[in-house]
């Protein structure tokens, strides 16, 4: 197939003239089989081409015919092209395609046409939802945020950009719990240290809240309030059952305080409350993870939502009662036994809030709905989603991602975390060690339901095997090398490629061409590691490219071809690194 002169297309065009001429080809070898995918893929060699296409072995059955054979045919149908200089059928029936160079290099343009845009386009190609709501994080604001929440939020934060790249309206939301046990745990745990300060100390229970952050709110209540807030230790004593269940004894200590604070609860429970809320939005904002919504659950129960929300599944007959509880018959929609969605003392669960509060965001017409959830919640998924079929919602709309748990690494031996004692290593933590942008890159590391292993002395060193710096150095190299040369950036936009020749050069440009498609296919798959693994391949082909080639050569044709496919790589470094949340340096 040879080539003719004519204008240049983008590289995108050039996949979708590739598979027009395809399309074109089978129309005569096998008209009856238009609707056949065409599928065109990276060789991963470059000896093999720019794309390679398996249509031929596609056909091989309803042709009855050998694939190289309808691969053979295929090539003889292929329109003149001015754009591809070979199509070779190579193994089994492969078609090989081969660019032109002004092809191959044709991206470089498009990127610095296209600046921080590049890649940026409408949602497409599987996920047709416009109006997406993703809900992360939304830890129970009963202590610090710790590496396990570190991920969720890395991950959660990563994939909000990036489906807002792809082209959907995307609303970021944390689901704060701050109505029922838990809440009213945190609360009676600072009361018992409060009245420790006081000289009135009630035995600690093993099962309340131990971390140093409790003692610290009792000493503000104390400040704040003086003794205001003590009751002796044998009144609190007197109100606990004789049992020696921790779980009961524990709430009777809630009891306790309800009982003996009075309307004065309100305020203990309040101020523990926007004391763990407003550490959490620090920690989260100086992560580089921001929010759009704070949902309250509160709000569930003060409008009424919650009640609404079992009432109609008790209507339509999905609930029933027993021993004064009321159950959702969760079993009728694959869950493992019924839940209770209102105990015999009229209480709610945290599962009927949940009910309300998914149905709450269909009301507000999220096109899709996305949950990111802790791997220990698997179990809540088929509840939640019966529960919402029997409410006569669309599941569809829901999709929940799980997230698994962080081991942290140091000379190579496991650190100890423990969330009872509380002892367990905080975001904060661990962003004061590595820095945010290691935390954001290393959580992006593995797939999120994916066990991840962080190590701590890599995540530190300056080196190359250190991911987040090998990648962080391209864009470096890229500021240093525009630093030295001192021109007009702006100007690389509409230089000659031609001296891009070498087989480097083309390899960084078929890379940066793969941008656009890893930014859709990501988005579609709920995949913000495949950019990052994206970004150490680009970053990989740059330094290849760097250590083999010099940039700033006397030619000046062939110093501002290659200056343009540095500012291109560069720009690509830029948009992909914005997406994960770190920062590109210009010197390091």
């Amino acid at each position: 197939m040879a080539a003719s002169s004519a204008p240049t297309p983008t590289v995108f065009d050039a996949r979708r003239h590739l598979t027009g001429l395809l399309r074109t080809a089978l129309t005569s070898v096998a008209p009856g089989q238009g609707l056949t995918e065409i599928i065109l893929e990276r060789p991963k060699q470059a000896s093999h081409g720019d794309f390679a296409s398996n249509l031929a072995m596609q056909l091989a059955r309803e042709l009855k015919t050998n694939p190289r054979q309808i691969a053979e045919r295929l090539v003889r149908e292929l329109p003149p092209s001015p754009y591809v200089t070979k199509a070779e059928i190579a193994g089994a029936g492969f078609i090989n395609f081969t660019l032109t160079p002004a092809a191959r290099t044709a991206v470089v343009g498009a990127v610095l046409a296209a600046g921080k845009n590049f890649g940026h386009g409408p949602a497409k190609n599987g996920r047709a939802a416009r109006r997406l709501q993703v809900e992360f994080v939304s830890a129970n604001p009963t202590g610090p945020l710790h590496v396990g929440h570190g991920r969720g939020a890395a991950y959660g934060a990563s994939l909000a950009s990036l489906l807002a790249f792809a082209g959907f309206e995307v609303t970021r939301e944390y689901y704060v719990n701050d109505a029922g046990r838990q809440m009213d745990i945190l609360a009676v745990s600072a009361w018992l240290r409060y009245l420790e300060l006081f000289g009135e100390p009630v035995p600690f229970p093993p099962n309340a809240y131990q971390g140093g952050y409790v003692i610290e709110m009792a000493e503000q209540i104390k400040q704040a309030h003086g003794d205001r807030y003590v009751h002796p230790a044998e009144a609190v004593l007197a109100c606990l059952p004789q049992t020696e269940d921790d779980e009961l004894r524990l709430d009777g200590l809630i009891l306790a305080g309800k009982d003996l604070l009075g309307e004065d609860w309100a305020y203990v429970h309040s101020h523990v409350l926007n004391e763990q809320l407003t550490d959490c939005r620090a920690d989260l904002e100086e992560f580089g993870v921001h929010f759009d919504v704070w949902f309250s659950e509160r709000s569930l129960y003060d409008t009424g939502m919650v009640a609404r929300a079992v009432a109609a599944l008790e209507k339509s007959g999905h609930i029933y009662t027993q021993d004064g509880a009321k159950w959702f018959q969760s079993t009728a929609f694959g869950d493992e036994k019924d839940r209770v969605v209102q105990r015999d003392n009229g209480i709610y669960t945290y599962f009927a809030s949940d009910i309300a509060y998914h149905l709450n965001k269909f009301e507000r017409g999220f096109d899709k709905v996305i949950d990111v959830w802790g791997a220990d919640h698997h179990g809540y998924i088929p509840r939640v989603k019966g529960a919402l079929a029997a409410s006569g919602a669309d599941t569809e709309r829901l999709d929940v991602t799980l997230v698994q748990f962080v081991s942290l690494f140091r000379d190579g031996h496991k650190v100890s975390m423990s969330t009872r004692s509380g002892e367990y290593v905080t975001l904060r933590q661990l962003r004061a060690e590595v820095g945010n942008d290691a935390c954001r890159f290393f959580y992006m590391l593995r797939k999120c339901d994916q066990a991840l292993d962080f190590d701590l002395d890599l995540a530190k060193s300056q080196s190359n095997d250190n991911p987040v710096y090998y990648v962080q150095y391209a864009h470096a190299r890229i500021c240093s090398v525009l630093a030295q040369w001192e021109g007009d950036a702006a100007a690389l936009a509409a230089v000659d490629l031609t001296p891009l020749q070498h087989e480097r050069e083309y390899a960084l440009c078929a890379r940066l061409a793969e941008f656009p498609e890893l930014i859709q296919q990501a988005a579609r798959d709920y995949a913000p590691h495949a950019l990052a693994f994206y970004l150490k391949d680009l970053a990989g082909d740059f330094h290849s490219w760097y250590n083999a080639e010099r940039v700033l050569v006397d030619d000046s044709a062939t110093r501002e071809a290659r200056l343009a496919l540095a500012l291109a790589t560069r720009q690509v470094l830029q948009n992909g690194l914005s997406l994960l949340g770190v920062s590109q340096p210009v010197s390091m």
